[in-house]
C-alpha cells in the first residue's frame, strides 16, 4: 500500500510539472504573438526606416522591393508562424538594420549586460540584508526611521533622473569615471549603482516587513522565554523563516536585471541588450524586438519556476501541503 502511494504521488508531481511547462509553453506564444501583432500595426514603414537610418532617400520601387526582402509584404498571421517556425529552429531572423544574425547579437550582448545585472544584485543584496534587518530590530527608533526615510526616497527616485544625476556629478564635475562607458570595470561602477540604489531601498523595506512578520509569532517569545539569546533567535530562526518572500523578490530582481535595464543602458551607453533592443526599436528592427521579447520572456518564466521551487524548499508548511494535495 505505502508503495502503491508512493507511486501515485511521484506520477502527480510529474504531472504537475507538466502542467506548469505548458502552460508557460502557451504564456510564451501568447507574448510573441501579441508582440508581432503589434510591432506590425506600428504606421512606421521598417523598410523605409532601414534606408533613413542609413542617410538614404529611396523612392517607391526600392521601397517595394526591400518590403519583398524583408517578407513584410505577407500578411501578419503568415509572417509571424513563419517567424515562429524558423525560431523553434534556434533561428531568430536576420537585423535589418545590420545584417547580421539576431542569436548572434544577443550572444554578444548578453555577457554585458549579465556582467552589469551581476554587480547591481550583489551589491543590493550586501547593502539590503544588514540595513532591512537592522531597521526590523531597531523598529521605530531613531535608525528606523532614519533608514525608512533614506529608502523611501530612493524608491521614490526615476532611474533615468538618477542616471544623470551620477553621471554628471561623479563623470563631469569629479571626473572620477568615464562619460561614455567603455565598458570595463570602472564604467560599470555608475550604471551599477544606478540600478542598485532603487532596487536596495525596495529590498530593505520588504526585508524588514519579513523580520518584523516573524519577530510577531508565538515560537519567537517561546524562545525568549526560554532564555534564547536574540542574535540566535534571528539568526537560526527569524531570517530561515524570513527567507521566502526575500528569495521571491530576489528573482523577480533577476529577470528584470538580465531584461536589460534599458534606460540605464542607454544613458551610460552601456553595451548591453537593454542599449541594443532601444536602437532596434527607433529604427523598427522587427527581428532584433522579437528576439529580445523571446529572451524577456523566457528569462521571466524561467525565474519564476526556479522561485516557485526555491519557495517551495524553503518553506515546509507549503511543501508539505503540496505534497498532500498530491499524494
Amino acid at each position: 500500500m505505502d508503495t502503491k502511494l508512493s507511486w501515485m504521488k511521484r506520477y502527480f508531481k510529474r504531472h504537475f510539472i507538466q502542467k506548469r511547462l505548458l502552460e508557460l509553453i502557451f504564456v510564451l506564444l501568447g507574448v510573441t504573438f501579441l508582440t508581432f501583432v503589434i510591432t506590425s500595426a506600428a504606421p512606421s514603414d521598417a523598410a523605409e526606416m532601414y534606408f533613413l537610418s542609413h542617410g538614404i532617400t529611396p523612392s517607391e520601387t526600392l521601397l517595394e522591393e526591400t518590403r519583398r526582402e524583408m517578407g513584410l509584404d505577407a500578411p501578419v498571421l503568415v509572417r509571424y508562424f513563419q517567424w515562429l517556425g524558423n525560431a523553434l529552429t534556434g533561428d531568430l531572423g536576420v537585423s535589418y538594420q545590420f545584417g547580421e544574425s539576431v542569436f548572434a547579437q544577443l550572444s554578444r550582448k548578453l555577457p554585458k549586460t549579465i556582467q552589469l545585472a551581476s554587480g547591481a544584485l550583489a551589491v543590493t543584496v550586501v547593502t539590503a540584508f544588514p540595513l532591512g534587518i537592522l531597521t526590523a530590530v531597531r523598529k521605530n527608533k531613531l535608525t528606523d526611521w532614519l533608514i525608512r526615510l533614506i529608502s523611501f526616497v530612493g524608491i521614490s527616485l526615476p532611474n533615468f533622473w538618477l542616471a544623470l544625476i551620477l553621471l554628471y556629478y561623479f563623470g563631469v564635475v569629479l571626473k572620477w569615471f568615464p562619460v561614455i562607458s567603455a565598458g570595463d570595470f570602472k564604467s560599470m561602477v555608475l550604471p551599477v549603482f544606478t540600478l542598485e540604489i532603487p532596487l536596495c531601498c525596495s529590498y530593505i523595506r520588504q526585508i524588514r516587513a519579513a523580520v518584523l512578520e516573524e519577530l510577531g509569532k508565538e515560537y519567537v517569545a517561546g524562545a525568549r522565554a526560554r532564555g534564547i539569546s536574540e542574535i540566535r533567535i534571528l539568526a537560526c530562526h527569524v531570517l530561515p523563516g524570513a527567507l521566502t518572500p526575500i528569495v521571491t523578490m530576489i528573482c523577480l530582481s533577476i529577470g528584470h536585471l538580465l531584461g536589460g535595464a534599458a534606460i540605464v543602458e542607454t544613458i551610460f551607453g552601456w553595451p548591453g541588450i537593454g542599449s541594443m533592443v532601444v536602437d532596434a526599436i527607433r529604427v523598427r528592427d522587427y527581428p532584433v524586438i522579437q528576439g529580445y521579447v523571446i529572451w524577456m520572456a523566457v528569462i521571466y518564466l524561467v525565474v519564476s519556476l526556479i522561485g516557485d521551487a526555491a519557495c517551495r524548499l524553503l518553506d515546509p508548511q507549503q511543501r508539505r501541503a503540496k505534497e498532500g494535495k498530491f499524494g
